[in-house]
């Protein structure tokens, strides 16, 4: 079965939000949208993204770095949102694995968000329904745009080509390979959902990890 996925390469992502504003100003205008923002600037404020880019510092001074960490659904192979919904609106397509939500059978109940444990549903206030990654699949497939366009939008947007998109089952495709070449992982695997988004590890890790490794042998 194809799995379609996004491969994020944490080494070259500078955590400039290309890919969020995109994703919003995109599902604002399609088929997912809109998107309501309450109060933008209160103190309290309350937005529906589909795609977030959580920064945090890494390490300790002097090799202390800034790691910028894109984060939205994973897609995965095995959802736990999808048979926690009482009314069958969250499904995963057999054809390309996507994730999607039928809003007209969503009743914003967030069972979903309680069995993601990636935090990637997010309840639009305005409509009462619950939103979430859709991998742009109005983009994806649809034959009015140039096919190097048919991608998700974040992929198109980022300006240092960080996020690659492609069918994760296909060894032969630029994601898979790269999952191979280069240590790509699944984000808390421990959960057993087998998330089919994968990230590159920043190399301050993978060296940190060769590190130790080493150091275990050794022993």
């Amino acid at each position: 079965m194809t799995q379609l996925a996004l491969v994020i390469d944490l080494n070259v992502c500078v955590g400039c939000q290309a890919c969020v504003t995109n994703c919003k100003q995109w599902n604002n205008s399609y088929s997912a949208g809109p998107l309501s923002d309450q109060n933008p600037y209160d103190e309290d404020p309350s937005g529906t993204f589909f795609n977030r880019v959580q920064t945090y510092e890494s390490g300790s001074f002097p090799d202390a770095m800034t790691v910028h960490f894109p984060k939205s659904c994973l897609h995965c192979e095995d959802p736990p949102c999808v048979p926690v919904c009482p009314t069958g609106a969250s499904y995963k397509r057999e054809e390309d694995g996507i994730v999607l939500v039928d809003y007209d059978k969503c009743i914003g109940c967030s069972y979903c968000a309680w069995a993601c444990p990636y935090g990637a549903r997010e309840l639009d206030e305005e409509r009462k329904v619950m939103t979430k990654c859709t991998l742009c699949v109005d983009r994806i497939y649809n034959e009015n745009l140039p096919e190097d366009q048919r991608k998700p939008v974040c992929v198109m947007a980022c300006p240092t080509s960080a996020r690659l998109f492609g069918d994760v089952h296909d060894p032969d495709s630029e994601v898979s390979i790269a999952i191979a070449e280069r240590a790509g992982y699944a984000l808390m695997p421990e959960w057993q959902t087998q998330p089919a988004n994968q990230y590159l590890p920043h190399q301050s890790w993978l060296a940190s990890m060769t590190a130790t490794a080493n150091e275990k042998e050794e022993v």
